[in-house]
């Protein structure tokens, strides 16, 4: 065991220097998880909307990376995603210059690979569920941070939590069994006509039909999409700064207790060895 009675070698004293550099970046972090993953996040919620605008300015080749790149965590089908630089912000599958064969499979296929047109615009690299959904997780991961700095936040109960979850999983169950029993334009979710019954067809044939931007589909989205992100961030993100905020307390007291050293133990001058 090192005597820490006596003067320290410099040689030590530098590889003491660079583990407390090391200790107060670790901990600068760990103060600043909230921010650090507020700036990744932001990026990860830029970047879909990033590739439509690289389509429209003629930069094909970054613009499908992008789409290549958020694939895996959406189906991207083209009649529930949001278009920049077109006639209007989403389209309905009538509206798509896609002939549809009626098997499931081979049309998600094509919705998928159909990126638009200069005429039509280019969708947003993920559907409009993903940008509410993440959007939401987003702003409030912002609203933790801020609400944090005047007191502790709570984490949110397991009862109102499944209660949030509720409508993504209704409406995600349902749009999975009407997609692949009816098909995409026959399924009980793209008509829905049970909706139009339940209310007397008192709303335009739009709300009902399709999954346009402001129809019923559209609405579901927007709402199980908001729910899900908000029910996320407002259960984990109390017990993550719970625990994050005890590893920083150890670390501080580590940092203190070998500052203090450094100033008990000096180097030990070269001239002096």
């Amino acid at each position: 065991m090192s005597d820490y009675s006596h003067p320290q070698p410099v040689s030590d004293t530098l590889k003491r220097q660079r583990i407390i550099r090391t200790w107060r970046a670790l901990l600068w972090g760990l103060d600043h998880w909230v921010l650090i993953f507020s700036i990744l996040f932001g990026v990860a919620n830029v970047l879909p909307v990033v590739a439509p605008v690289l389509m429209h300015i003629g930069w094909t080749g970054p613009g499908r990376l992008i789409y290549v790149l958020y694939s895996p965590m959406c189906h991207q089908m083209a009649q529930r995603s949001f278009f920049l630089f077109g006639q209007q912000p989403m389209y309905n599958l009538t509206e798509l210059p896609l002939s549809l064969t009626g098997n499931t499979a081979t049309d998600m296929t094509m919705l998928r690979s159909f990126l638009g047109s200069p005429a039509l615009g280019w969708k947003v690299a993920w559907s409009d569920r993903m940008v509410y959904m993440y959007g939401a997780a987003l702003l409030a991961g912002i609203a933790f941070a801020v609400l944090r700095q005047r007191r502790p936040v709570r984490p949110l109960g397991l009862l109102p939590f499944a209660l949030l979850l509720m409508p993504i999983t209704l409406d995600g169950a349902t749009h999975l069994l009407s997609d692949f029993n009816g098909g995409l334009v026959a399924g009980f979710r793209y008509h829905n006509q049970w909706l139009s019954d339940l209310t007397g067809n008192a709303l335009p044939t739009w709300f009902y039909v399709g999954d346009t931007f402001g129809s019923f589909n559209s609405w579901m989205r927007l709402i199980s999409g908001l729910a899900f992100g908000l029910g996320c961030v407002w259960l984990a993100f109390p017990y993550v700064d719970h625990a994050i905020s005890e590893t920083a307390a150890e670390l501080r007291t580590k940092l203190a207790r070998a500052q203090q050293l450094r100033l008990e133990n000096p180097p030990l001058d070269k001239g002096s060895a």
